[in-house]
């Protein structure tokens, strides 16, 4: 007889070893049959990087939560995904779970996300995908204030869907009880290039990436950056079309020819 639960696939960039990606699974475990498959080693940043140049390795690691799988990917949350299709999952996943990252996605973050790079490679895939974030990078963030939420949402996503071409970027408030979830747009803003400089044992200048993001539009009511600061789950629904449609007359008119 066919299995018809669910089947959850799970990946974040924080490493198999992540308490984030270990909460998401015990979140959605009673939903349906859950396979994790992480990096290895942490690929924050990575954006939808993928290994190109050398070879990828799976490994199964033991788990002590039911219907949970657990295997760990030499690779970018973008390999997890292409290497669970291609040779973990016994089917195509009815969706794909990222997180939960430590650490914000907001604004201008889904363009480097590792996390987020993992969620449009399943959208691409034909699969409804969502990244969870929450506002805190400690290793040791206290997850259990966003639970409710965090299953509500995968449940709708699990019973309903997402449109095609449409994922989402879910934000969460860190060290406080949720006031509500608000469906939003990203701030417009961006990351300052700050580099702090080091000198080796050896005198030699080595840099640290230590940049802060600016928002743009402070005062608007209708973004991510609003609506998390008023203490609210921010979810942005994000395309893997990135044409600028609003520019298309205009370019028409000074390069066609």
């Amino acid at each position: 007889m066919a299995n018809t639960r669910p089947l959850i696939l799970i990946t974040n960039d924080d490493s198999i070893n992540a308490p984030g990606v270990r909460y998401l699974a015990e979140c959605v475990r009673t939903m349906g049959d859950v396979i994790v498959v992480a990096p290895a080693h942490p690929q924050s940043g990575q954006s939808s990087a993928l290994t190109v140049g050398a070879s990828l390795r799976i490994k199964e690691l033991p788990s002590d939560m039911d219907g949970v799988r657990m295997f760990s990917v030499t690779g970018t949350p973008v390999d997890c995904i292409k290497l669970a299709l291609n040779a973990i999952v016994p089917r195509k996943p009815d969706v794909v779970f990222s997180g939960i990252n430590h650490g914000s996605n907001s604004g201008v973050n889904v363009l480097y996300s590792g996390t987020m790079g993992a969620v449009l490679e399943g959208c691409l895939e034909g699969i409804p995908s969502v990244g969870f974030s929450l506002l805190h990078h400690s290793m040791k963030a206290d997850f259990s204030l966003c639970t409710a939420f965090v299953a509500n949402i995968a449940a709708e996503v699990i019973a309903s869907g997402l449109p095609e071409g449409v994922c989402l970027n879910v934000n969460i408030p860190a060290k406080v009880m949720p006031e509500g979830i608000k469906v939003c747009r990203a701030a417009r803003g961006y990351w300052t290039d700050d580099f702090a400089r080091y000198l080796d044992p050896q005198g030699n200048p080595f840099y640290w990436l230590s940049g802060r993001f600016i928002n743009l539009e402070p005062e608007a009511t209708d973004t991510d950056e609003y609506w998390l600061s008023c203490r609210c789950i921010s979810v942005v629904p994000v395309s893997t079309d990135m044409t600028a449609l609003s520019a298309l007359k205009d370019m028409s008119t000074r390069f066609d020819s």
